[in-house]
């Protein structure tokens, strides 16, 4: 039997459910309100991409282990240093959020730490990048101002094709689902950096054509029906009618982003968790949030 024969000829009442789900997601949207007030106040883990640091690309002649560095780095004080090796060679990149002093360049404590304690082993600094305090705030300011220009052209777009109040409910959809994956990563206390950042607008873009294909066939069943046809139940056989559909594209791409996370290793792990976590948040919005908040303006508006 196939997968798609499985589902098919649901009629699960979701609009009956709304009311379950909304509190479900009150709670999920009051974690990313938490999160985002610790992000503007600089208490998240942010990156250095945010809040400043420094990055070097080290090569080592001779075999050293990740564990080796972390442990040298973590003993001379720099308990923040996040060790990367790259595969197959003895370049590690270092990062650190901390920045250059009048005192003391990173680099060169750095340097002076493996001098120290890696006696023997010789190394090139490959290269060497500082982002400074100012620039990551420039950056943070810049990542907020793309995320709200999204939904603008979210409510822009919805509402040119189909209406005003498809336009709003798609965009409160699209911002519970950033908001949600912003409250779940910080209180994971993952790092948030300009891949999340990234992640956060792939999913907003994958939501929203989620949200659009539920919604074409609300207003194709919308135009069939009758004036006293119960809205809800039209609502709720769309739904049902393209749930198969929503399923079998939402698992695909979880499998992808799956394999990602378990073979992309420590750099795209977070990136990974982040699109796992989108796929899945916006695939429930686009039926348990943007869906009913149609049913309740229209209901409203008779």
């Amino acid at each position: 039997m196939e997968f798609r024969e499985i589902i098919k000829g649901t009629k699960i009442d979701f609009i009956g459910m709304r009311n379950k789900t909304f509190i479900f997601s009150a709670i999920l949207v009051l974690l990313g309100i938490i999160g985002f007030v610790m992000v503007s106040m600089g208490k998240a883990n942010l990156s250095e991409d945010f809040t400043g640091g420094t990055n070097l690309l080290i090569n080592f002649r001779e075999p050293v282990g990740i564990g080796e560095l972390r442990n040298v780095l973590m003993n001379n004080g720099m308990h923040d240093a996040q060790i990367q090796q790259v595969s197959g060679t003895n370049e590690f990149f270092i990062k650190t959020k901390l920045t250059d002093t009048k005192e003391e360049k990173v680099i060169d404590r750095i340097q002076q730490i493996f001098v120290n304690n890696l006696q023997g082993k010789k190394y090139e600094v490959l290269s060497s990048n500082m982002v400074g305090p100012a620039v990551g705030k420039t950056l943070k300011k810049h990542a907020i101002i793309a995320v709200v220009l999204s939904f603008m052209g979210i409510i822009i777009y919805i509402a040119w094709r189909f209406n005003f109040v498809f336009g709003v409910a798609a965009t409160v959809a699209t911002f519970h689902d950033v908001l949600v994956m912003l409250g779940l990563f910080f209180v994971l206390g993952r790092e948030m950096n300009i891949l999340f950042i990234t992640a956060l607008l792939t999913i907003a873009g994958y939501s929203l054509t989620d949200t659009v294909v539920v919604y074409d066939r609300i207003r194709e069943n919308m135009a069939k029906m009758k004036a006293k046809s119960d809205l809800g139940a039209v609502i709720n056989n769309s739904i049902n009618e393209v749930l198969s559909r929503t399923i079998i594209t939402s698992m695909t791409v979880v499998l992808v982003i799956a394999a990602l996370l378990v073979l992309g290793g420590k750099v795209l792990f977070d990136f990974s968790l982040a699109l796992l976590i989108g796929v899945l948040i916006g695939t429930y919005s686009s039926i348990f949030i943007a869906s009913p908040l149609i049913y309740l303006w229209r209901k409203k508006l008779r």
